[in-house]
């Protein structure tokens, strides 16, 4: 069973003018990433890279090193996050130079993260910076300035049909309606089929693809709707609290333990609909959010390895046109949730998945 393993990845590890104004000159990932601290004992903040260091998107050599160490776990490609504001491109350099070069030769997909621009990543989701705005007419735009990253080579494909994703899908007014027009308009490009997945990011973006014109869904992890009871509800925590020992981030931030939420996602049903399953390393937005965090707490690259041989294992079960996984993220550093290597793990969370991925692929060493 040849399995592909496609990593979510950010891009937004370069200065751009909208980032100078809306959060400060020279702003990237890094700003926030170096800026976390622990909020209670053994939490682990702040993640600092290792092997790849601060690096700066804008640079070939940054990007081709990315491929090279994901190429050597088994990551069979990214999906780059997309930033498309009707006509108005976020975050764009890095992407356009990987198509535009060629370099480096590593399979891709996107991902269009079709939300507003807002500032939720320090807790203000009310304070829009841009809107994201909808209408036939931009459908047809949207579609046409994708077309040469469908054409290229690399970009992944299904059964021989490029791959776009949705993120939100749900704020779409019309989902069908959309997925014709982007249809129609990859046959008269000349470019065929295309394969549209929904992204389960949120509970209005769960269900049959298929009921809105799309083909296949595509878990996100965390899931939300499926997490344990925080760690505050324990018995542990509450006679921490009692003693006075406990952080007052138990009760400011959603802290849960990954270990339960691996439990937990093992035990969740194969839906009667094609969605390809998520795992993640960790999660934890302390970096970007003062309050109201979302923290797992207590990831291991054996209990991230536990999680993915399962998900692989159950991979024939679910209703798949082949063996596709995702895995979130390839670099998402300030929510925590990264396979770079780190200066706590390294490489092990690479090292598990690569191993993981031998074990039931056969990939070349």
């Amino acid at each position: 069973m040849k399995i592909r393993t496609i990593a979510f990845y950010l891009p937004q590890y370069h200065p751009i003018p909208e980032n100078d104004a809306w959060w400060g000159r020279g702003f990237t990932e890094w700003t926030n990433v170096t800026a976390a601290r622990p909020r209670f004992t053994e939490h682990s903040q702040p993640h600092l890279p290792a092997d790849l260091g601060f690096y700066d998107l804008r640079l070939p050599e940054s990007r081709v090193a990315q491929a090279d160490l994901a190429r050597g776990h088994g990551i069979s490609g990214f999906c780059y996050y997309h930033y498309w504001f009707h006509g108005k491109q976020l975050l764009q350099r890095p992407f356009e130079e990987v198509l535009r070069s060629g370099d480096p030769d590593f399979p891709f997909c996107l991902c269009w993260a079709n939300e507003h621009w807002t500032r939720s990543w320090n807790g203000r989701d009310r304070d829009v910076l841009l809107h994201q705005t909808y209408s036939a007419e931009d459908d047809i735009r949207h579609i046409r300035q994708l077309a040469a990253a469908f054409r290229d080579p690399r970009y992944m494909r299904i059964d021989g049909k490029p791959i776009f994703l949705v993120y939100r899908v749900s704020k779409l007014p019309d989902p069908a309606a959309t997925a014709a027009r982007w249809r129609q308009e990859c046959h008269a490009l000349g470019i065929g089929e295309i394969s549209l997945l929904t992204v389960e990011s949120i509970q209005e973006c769960h269900g049959d693809p298929r009921e809105i014109g799309f083909d296949y869904a595509v878990e996100f992890q965390p899931d939300w709707t499926c997490l344990p009871a925080p760690l505050r509800r324990s018995r542990r925590w509450r006679l921490m609290r009692g003693l006075g020992l406990s952080s007052p981030s138990f009760v400011q931030d959603s802290v849960f333990s990954y270990g339960a939420v691996v439990d937990g996602m093992r035990t969740k049903p194969i839906p009667s609909y094609p969605r390809f399953p998520c795992v993640t390393p960790s999660w934890d937005n302390s970096a970007r959010r003062a309050t109201h965090a979302t923290i797992l707490h207590g990831s291991t690259p054996d209990l991230y390895a536990e999680w993915l041989d399962h998900e692989v294992s159950r991979l024939p079960e679910r209703r798949l046109p082949e063996p596709i996984l995702f895995i979130n993220a390839w670099n998402e550093w300030a929510e925590g949730n990264h396979l770079e290597p780190d200066q706590h793990w390294g490489l092990q969370y690479l090292e598990k998945t690569r191993e993981i991925l031998l074990g039931r692929n056969d990939l070349a060493k």
